[in-house]
């Protein structure tokens, strides 16, 4: 079975995380979440991932957003870092998305952890075509909503 590991830089960062678990859950992926933060506990988060059998990481953090690279720095596998947004949005955002040539971390946006467990879903797919099914059909789903929206809205216009 394919499985994530989310880790949190605190629990402050579980509604982020809350966003992409039912999806995890949907798509059929195992996963496990963790509180560890790359600046407090730093041999947490290299025990965490060194012993993890995961194919994929999503790490949540805010402000400096250290964790993600952290993460990286233990791991050959896909690392997804999700910034939570806070007083300074970009600070975030920008030490997830500004890593050294060598340890890349794949962003979402901000608080998106929806997001975040749809891309791991998409790469666990690659060597799981029930994971791919399951995808396929939450996409086609929200492109229905989309038209569906769309409608309502022509109707609310009165085109």
């Amino acid at each position: 079975m394919q499985k994530v590991l989310v880790i949190m830089g605190s629990k402050s960062d579980l509604p982020v995380a809350e966003k992409g678990l039912p999806l995890l859950k949907r798509f059929g992926i195992e996963f496990e979440t963790a509180v560890a933060s790359a600046h407090r506990t730093p041999k947490r988060v290299e025990d965490l991932v060194k012993g993890s059998d995961a194919g994929v990481f999503i790490a949540i953090a805010g402000l400096s957003a250290a964790l993600p690279g952290a993460v990286a720095s233990f791991t050959c596998r896909p690392v997804i870092g999700v910034p939570v947004s806070g007083a300074v949005n970009l600070d975030a955002l920008l030490s997830v998305v500004q890593m050294p040539p060598g340890i890349p971390v794949a962003a979402v946006g901000l608080d998106r952890g929806d997001n975040a467990a749809v891309l791991a879903a998409e790469i666990l797919s690659l060597a799981d075509p029930e994971i791919g099914r399951r995808l396929a059909e939450y996409r086609k789903e929200q492109a229905l909503k989309v038209e569906a929206d769309s409608e309502q809205v022509r109707t609310d216009v009165g085109s």
